[in-house]
């Protein structure tokens, strides 16, 4: 990475995606499965080495498998939001008229409603499962791609090269997709952060409330378990909830050191695009 918060984001990510994708690995079998007595503090047994909780479960394995989930759930829907912001976004700004009326008007509905309260509505009607969440998460969340990608179709459509590639004859389509997109993309990717953070967290509080899925480790659900025995075993709530801000800080570093490396190549994209180059 150009950037040392690019770096040290990356690091972190690579460490939980590394976590997550071992996780079987790691630790096998079922992490809901009773490993030994209930309430063994952190650190005073081999074979639990982050303690249990109430039921006997074995803390370590809840929180890593636990970043499975957590970071499924957020990269898809934070992805499944972003493409589906950056195509409203492209359509309305390039077309305008009465499509760019008709889908500003869908844009302004979805943003009315808070993202957490149309997911909780849309998960409790639904019913708890992962693509549910990830579901109800995108819709809460696409909204600010969409307006933010025609904010920058709307500029750039008068540029010069754009001009260019309509007298030469290219299709609508094609300078949407090669000479628009790419100048409009990096401001998207700059807000990705907040995009993956927020479906992150929003799928730790589902989870948290009881709404998760219930066939899954969760750090939302284990944080909500640990609740109950927060005086007397605050470990449950507090490893769990670290590990929840620490992916989030990774993601947030990741994505400022990739928006600031955008922004650095965006001359040089834009001297392509002007000289009719392919991005």
């Amino acid at each position: 990475m150009k950037t040392p918060e690019g770096a040290v984001g990356f690091i972190i990510l690579a460490i939980m995606i590394g976590i997550a994708i071992m996780a079987s690995t790691i630790s096998p079998g079922d992490p809901l499965r009773i490993a030994g007595r209930a309430l063994v503090a952190p650190f005073t047994d081999p074979a639990l080495p982050l303690g249990t909780d109430r039921l006997g479960r074995d803390v370590a394995a809840g929180i890593v498998h636990g970043a499975r989930t957590s970071l499924l759930v957020g990269a898809a829907a934070a992805l499944a939001a972003i493409v589906l912001g950056l195509l409203v976004g492209l359509v309305a700004g390039f077309c305008s008229g009465i499509v760019d009326e008709v889908l500003m008007r869908v844009v302004d509905a979805f943003q009315i409603v808070p993202g957490f309260l149309l997911a909780l509505a849309f998960v409790s009607v639904m019913g708890a499962s992962l693509p549910v969440v990830v579901l109800a998460i995108t819709l809460g969340a696409w909204a600010d791609p969409a307006r933010l990608t025609r904010a920058q179709v709307l500029s750039l459509r008068e540029r010069d090269y754009v001009a260019a590639a309509k007298v030469i004859g290219m299709h609508p389509a094609e300078i949407a997709v090669r000479q628009i997109l790419p100048q409009a993309l990096p401001p998207v990717l700059a807000i990705s952060a907040t995009l993956v953070a927020a479906a992150i967290l929003t799928e730790a509080a589902l989870s948290f409330l009881g709404l998760g899925d219930p066939n899954s480790v969760t750090w939302g659900s284990m944080i909500a378990e640990g609740r109950n025995v927060l005086r007397s075993s605050p470990w449950l709530s507090i490893l769990p909830g670290l590990a929840l801000i620490i992916t989030v800080v990774g993601v947030y570093l990741l994505s400022e050191g990739l928006a600031k490396a955008l922004a650095g190549d965006g001359p040089a994209m834009q001297g392509k695009l002007r000289n009719g180059a392919a991005p």
